[in-house]
């Protein structure tokens, strides 16, 4: 069986690129298949199916088509090894089919009834069953190594499959495959926390599997990080000012600050690359950067005093929330990973001191309704047994931290947007990097958010 590999080891350098080296294995009972797109030399799609122990393959100029009138060419390449098929990554350039891989579809494949299979000079009638791919297909032998791949009529609902630009697994995009692959993590065991145990690698993976979801919140958004290059058994500091290359540089003039240098993440790739550079907790600026002198995002802070009881700070984000719904405003809930809830507000003003007087005003409403309750003001002797509403991350220069982020405090609890019917379940440092990530996997409570970004 490995002499059915030959010609696919001998065309690949395994000390240089990633893909699998061809070795002998047992085909399963099920046949799997899986069409993966290929931006190499030209942009096409491969179409895998398993046969006696190896991935029979074709590359597919133009991709499948739903249409039985289009007739798209598959030309017959050599044999892959069958764990090829779990293969999505970078091909380093002058290597053999260098590029980019993304798994587009997979599932399992089988042959129509009777159907007695070649490889060679016979039709091959088969039925796919993917996530993207469904129902009967023919493959039609021409001359040598072209074939022609046809969707058979039948009662099936056709897809512009076309529209679909992300991998059918991890949900990334061409460009996010390519560029995390230009990503080196090091000191993936580093230990940043010590119990639980939390290394580099574990803070890197959760941001990984979270970006997709938290891109929206930060991107092109100025930010600021707490960087703990040592852990959090060593030094701690906020970064504010760029030294990222694979970030965006803004030079802004209007802030208190000798620097000017400020920046934001605009991609995956990005925020990754900032974590493998020792920033784990991200905070963002209330506007963005094409408009960062117009505000859109208004945050407010509930900050209890010691005493204050988790019942009472509930009670307090839920008159915050009566008083934004009595002036028509849309509010949006997150646990804070540290002692409060955040409340957040779409609502975009032409200046950050109109914007920051609206927000000192409601806070001050509450505090006049609830005198023995809220506090607008910042100062600790005011806070006394009460809730400061903090309302002065809305104005310009001030961050707050953003949706996902997880927080360096003791298990590194995450920021976590929530549902309103969940404030009574969830405590405002409850959910850990495990449960944020299962979290992602179901319905967004910020989708109406998203259409207002």
């Amino acid at each position: 069986m490995a002499k059915k590999l030959t010609k696919y080891n001998q065309k690949r350098n395994f000390t240089k690129t990633k893909e699998p080296i061809g070795k002998e294995v047992k085909t399963q009972k099920k046949l799997h298949f899986v069409i993966q797109h290929h931006i190499a030399r030209k942009d096409h799609y491969d179409l895998r199916l398993e046969w006696n122990g190896v991935l029979k393959s074709w590359a597919v100029p133009k991709g499948p088509s739903y249409n039985p009138k289009d007739k798209r060419l598959a030309i017959q390449v050599e044999d892959h090894p069958l764990s090829y098929r779990n293969f999505e990554g970078t091909i380093p350039k002058g290597e053999y089919g260098g590029g980019t891989v993304m798994i587009w579809d997979e599932g399992y494949w089988e042959p129509l009834k009777n159907e007695k299979i070649s490889f060679k000079n016979k039709p091959i009638k088969f039925i796919l069953k993917g996530q993207r791919l469904k129902g009967k297909w023919t493959l039609i032998p021409l001359k040598e190594e072209n074939w022609l791949l046809i969707k058979e009529k039948e009662e099936i609902m056709y897809k512009d499959i076309q529209k679909y630009q992300t991998s059918i697994r991890t949900g990334k995009t061409m460009e996010e495959i390519e560029k995390k692959e230009k990503i080196k993590l090091t000191n993936p065991g580093k230990i940043i926390v010590s119990y639980p145990k939390i290394t580099k690698k574990d803070i890197f993976d959760y941001y990984q599997k979270v970006a997709k979801r938290m891109l929206p919140y930060i991107e092109k958004r100025i930010i600021s990080t707490i960087c703990c290059p040592e852990g959090m058994q060593g030094s701690c500091f906020y970064k504010k000012h760029f030294t990222n290359s694979k970030l965006k540089k803004i030079l802004l003039s209007s802030i208190s600050d000798k620097k000017k240098d400020y920046y934001y993440i605009d991609s995956i790739t990005g925020l990754l690359s900032e974590v493998q550079m020792n920033s784990y907790e991200f905070h963002i600026w209330g506007s963005t950067v094409p408009k960062y002198n117009k505000p859109n995002l208004m945050i407010f802070d509930l900050d209890p005093d010691e005493k204050v009881s988790l019942k009472t700070l509930r009670k307090g984000v839920k008159d915050l929330k009566q008083i934004l719904d009595s002036l028509h405003l849309d509010s949006y809930l997150k646990t804070s990973g540290g002692k409060g809830y955040h409340v957040v507000v779409p609502l975009e003003m032409k200046t950050w001191k109109s914007f920051s007087k609206f927000a000192e005003n409601v806070a001050n409403l509450m505090e006049e309704k609830w005198p023995e309750k809220y506090t607008s003001n910042i100062r600790k002797k005011n806070r006394q047994n009460k809730i400061f509403i903090d309302w002065i991350r809305n104005t310009k220069g001030a961050t707050s931290v953003a949706p996902y982020s997880i927080r360096m405090r003791k298990n590194l609890p995450v920021s976590m947007p929530i549902f309103w019917n969940e404030l009574d379940k969830i405590k405002p440092n409850e959910i850990t990097m495990r449960e944020a990530i299962k979290r992602t996997k179901r319905k967004d409570p910020w989708q109406k958010l998203l259409d207002f970004l």
